[in-house]
């Protein structure tokens, strides 16, 4: 067998959380090196992240930081450029929709390594959303396509792409199987907070189109205030700073109903979503972890890349509209069965095994 030489690139610390599974069956066999863009600077990514969840600590981090789309994927691809031509790898493997990832792709597309993408073929149909436009391109720049579901491999051949498209599974799935329990045994949130579990709902909110909207905002803090119980809210700094700019944040603190807690790593918030009667999120990632971790979504927007599990009656998308989302959060219809719509949690394998293959295939061409 072939010892590949895989570079990944990650940008935010969702994207260590789906990189970690790959790059632990990666380096069983394989040379990984992991490339950090600091697209995201967040102080959870700390030591103590890295080492709680077994991750592997970046070899390069390329501090690029923040800014705007244009400045920060340009200075991301100079930065790869540079990577890349010293690394030579057989392969970049990139992540999920961030800049990032659309800096790896454009860079890697005009170099000699194969492009691999994981979460290939899932779309939101809305193009004002920065994410949509950078999975798209990078679906097309790329020669391996991870799909997560037969949704998602459906979307890619009704664009063209039929080469290259493999569906493993969803390694998010991965990820949470294998931090569920030791959430349970080592987290203390719970305790900490003096939740119960089943007695509260979980509520993230994050995305730009909600935070830079001051009445789509109000809205959704309005319906949360109007829970059934308890809504635990680790607050996203850009969502604290557009709460104090909107005239909201005295209210949402001093609303009963919500309990606002600081970001918390994510050991704990497996632990809190693990807890939660429900979740309300706004976020493509927490949608996937209620339903691997069986709990009822609402959904904070007007489109999901997740669609299955919409279809499936598990997600409720409800935007910013405060009486769907009051609704939604005091809903006691029953739960259809759940379908198992993202693999078995062995995605991770499956792309290492699918790696492995195509560069013994196409070495042996170059031979």
């Amino acid at each position: 067998m072939t010892r590949l030489k895989v570079l990944s690139v990650v940008g935010a610390r969702p994207q260590f959380i789906k990189a970690f599974p790959v790059s632990k069956a990666l380096r069983r066999e394989h040379d990984e090196v992991l490339v950090h863009t600091g697209q995201h600077y967040d102080e959870s990514l700390s030591g103590v992240f890295f080492d709680e969840l077994d991750i592997p600590k970046p070899d390069y981090n390329l501090g690029v930081g923040s800014g705007g789309h244009a400045a920060q994927t340009a200075e991301m691809m100079q930065r790869l450029d540079t990577v890349i031509a010293d690394e030579a790898p057989d392969v970049v493997l990139v992540y999920g929709d961030t800049n990032s990832t659309l800096a790896a792709a454009l860079v890697t597309s005009k170099r000699e390594p194969r492009l691999a993408h994981v979460e290939a073929g899932l779309r939101s149909h809305n193009w004002e959303m920065p994410e949509e436009v950078n999975r798209v391109l990078t679906d097309h720049c790329s020669d391996l396509l991870f799909a997560p579901s037969e949704s998602a491999a459906s979307t890619l051949e009704a664009e063209g792409i039929h080469d290259g498209v493999y569906v493993t599974g969803d390694v998010q799935y991965d990820a949470i199987l294998a931090v569920r329990g030791a959430a349970r045994e080592r987290s203390t949130v719970l305790e900490e907070l003096g939740l119960r579990d089943g007695e509260y709902v979980l509520a993230t909110v994050h995305r730009a189109g909600n935070t830079d909207d001051p009445a789509r905002l109000e809205a959704i803090m309005t319906g949360l205030g109007d829970a059934d119980r308890p809504v635990v809210f680790p607050v996203h700094p850009r969502t604290e700073n557009a709460l104090k700019a909107a005239d909201l944040w005295t209210r949402v603190a001093e609303d009963e109903n919500i309990v606002l807690v600081d970001p918390v790593g994510y050991l704990d918030f497996v632990r809190l979503l693990d807890g939660a009667e429900r979740v309300a999120t706004d976020s493509g990632g927490v949608q996937k972890e209620a339903f691997y971790l069986d709990k009822r979504c609402v959904t904070l927007r007007d489109e999901t890349e997740w669609v299955e599990t919409v279809d499936a009656g598990w997600n409720t998308l409800v935007g910013a509209d405060t009486d769907a989302i009051r609704t939604a959060l005091q809903s006691t219809d029953s739960l259809p069965d759940k379908p198992s719509l993202y693999g078995d949690g062995t995605a991770a394998q499956r792309i290492v095994e699918v790696l492995s293959a195509d560069t013994e295939q196409h070495t042996s061409t170059r031979r």
